[in-house]
Formats: structure tokens, sequence, C-alpha cells
């Protein structure tokens, strides 16, 4: 894991988005770093409708106003959460997510803080869209979740608890091994979690021979235990069997984690639909998740 210099805010002034500067406010004094707040200002049409813009007589002239306004709204947002720590304000034109990615490209940033959730009139650019293709075309990790509002203050935020969550594929060791420096980082207690899924025990309503899934989790284990001795590390592995989302957040809320740690499934595997398994465990987590 890179460390984290330089962290990546898109705001749009919801709570949500108070939420991700704490967290990003806390991640940047622990590891010396500076935040870029970033907001975009889409069109107006696509913001207030076709029949609201045109009563303007002059497009440019409503971005215009739209964009001194933001400035402006930028210049003092979340103030107090981000009391001396070096910070970079920017706003731009354009479509949210491909300017976030490209941004972040720009600066080099380590990480993406942002909320899964928007609001108001931008609740539809972040509901989904915006953060769905942040996470898929991002070339740092993403860290987001679905409590963002819920947030402690930064002088309080503890990750004493790391779960990093693998399906075993192409990406997973490079998962586990963000989530170990991260922990070891931290000096946080770090589990694995790998969830088989239900259909790999029974078919319908016929469940397989018992010694079946018990060896299906022992490969499992197996394998896991093997990257981590290849990273040189620990810790306790966890195999449920059930619907991947739910046995993972479960896992998370039961182990008490504060960070859940998932790969964004490029190269296929359990969690390789990004639309299915890695949205519902955002959507389901009890704590933040980091894609990586």
């Amino acid at each position: 894991m890179a460390i984290l210099t330089r962290i990546l805010v898109p705001v749009e002034f919801s709570p949500r988005c108070q939420g991700a500067i704490q967290y990003a406010a806390a991640l940047a004094r622990h590891f010396q770093g500076e935040i870029a707040l970033l907001h975009v200002v889409v069109p107006p049409s696509s913001v207030y409708g076709f029949s609201e813009a045109a009563a303007y007589t002059n497009a440019p002239d409503l971005q215009a106003e739209i964009v001194a306004s933001r400035k402006d709204q930028l210049n003092t947002f979340a103030a107090g959460a981000l009391q001396e720590l070096p910070v970079t304000r920017v706003v731009l034109e354009g479509d949210p997510a491909h300017l976030i990615v490209q941004y972040a490209r720009q600066i080099d940033a380590g990480l993406i803080v942002m909320p899964t959730h928007g609001h108001g009139p931008f609740r539809r650019f972040l509901l989904g869209s915006v953060t769905a293709k942040v996470i898929h075309d991002a070339e740092c990790p993403v860290w987001t979740g679905p409590h963002m509002e819920d947030a402690p203050l930064p002088e309080t935020i503890c990750f004493c608890r790391v779960l990093c969550a693998v399906d075993l594929g192409l990406d997973s060791r490079a998962v586990l091994g963000w989530a170990s420096a991260f922990a070891r980082e931290y000096g946080s207690e770090l589990a694995t979690v790998h969830a088989i899924p239900s259909s790999n025990t029974r078919l319908g309503g016929v469940y397989f021979d018992p010694d079946w899934s018990i060896h299906v989790a022992n490969d499992a284990r197996k394998r896991i235990s093997e990257i981590q001795e290849d990273l040189k590390i620990s810790g306790e592995i966890s195999i449920p069997v059930g619907d991947p989302p739910h046995a993972i957040t479960a896992t998370a809320t039961n182990w008490k984690a504060n960070l859940l740690v998932i790969g964004r499934g490029r190269h296929g595997g359990v969690l390789g639909r990004i639309r299915t398994n890695a949205y519902a465990i955002l959507r389901e987590s009890p704590c933040p998740v980091v894609a990586v």
C-alpha cells in the first residue's frame, strides 16, 4: 500500500460528504498527507431540466453563476474538520465521474473518499452512477460506505479491526496486501473472509455430500493461508457459506470490523460482478468499505 499522502474527496455538500471528509481528515493526519476537495458542476439542463434552464436568456451566464456559487460553498465547507491540514479546493465543469477519475490521476491521489449516495439535485449523480463509475475507472483505491453521515469525529475514528474479503481471483493477493499494509500502519487486527456461495454446496434443494462442502471450505482456507504466508502475515480466516454480500457483511458486523476491504473484481470471481455482489456489499456494510 502506498503511503496516503494525497487524498481526494469529491464534494456535493451533503451530510454524507461531511462524513467522508471526517474520514479523510483522520487519514490525512495519520499519514501527514494533504486533502484535495473537488466539486464538479454539471450542465444546468442536467440539474434543473431544460425548461428551467431555458428561463435564462443566456445559458453561459447561468453556468457562471452556478460555478461562482459552488466556489463560495467549497471555500468554507467542512472548514472545522480540516483545520491545520493542507487543503486544495477545486471546482471543475463537466461529467462528474470522468473528472473525478481524471483529477485523481492528475494529482496522483493515493485514495478517493466519497459517499455512496448524493443529496438534493445531485442525488441521481451519486446514487450508483458516479460512485460506480469512479470505483470501476479509478486507478487508486476508493473509500466509500452507506453510513458516511454517521462518521465519528476525526479524532475519535478508530481502525482497530480490518476485515478483508477475497474471492480468490487474480486480485486477491493485491487486495489482501493493501489491507495488511493498512492494518500494520494502524496496529490493527486483520482478518480475512471468503464467502462460499450456496450454489457451490447444493443444487436446487439437494445438498451435495457434506464431505464436498468441507473440501470446498478447506481448499479456500488453504489458498488464503498460502497468500498470507507469501505476504508474511497472519490472522483469522472465516469461510461462511451463503449469499456472498450477506455473508461478508454479516461477518463484518459480528466481528465488529471498523473497515472492510474488497476487490473491484476486474478479473472476475465471486466479487467480480461489480453491479451485483460488490455493490450489495457497499450498500449493506456496517462500516466503511475500501474497493482496491
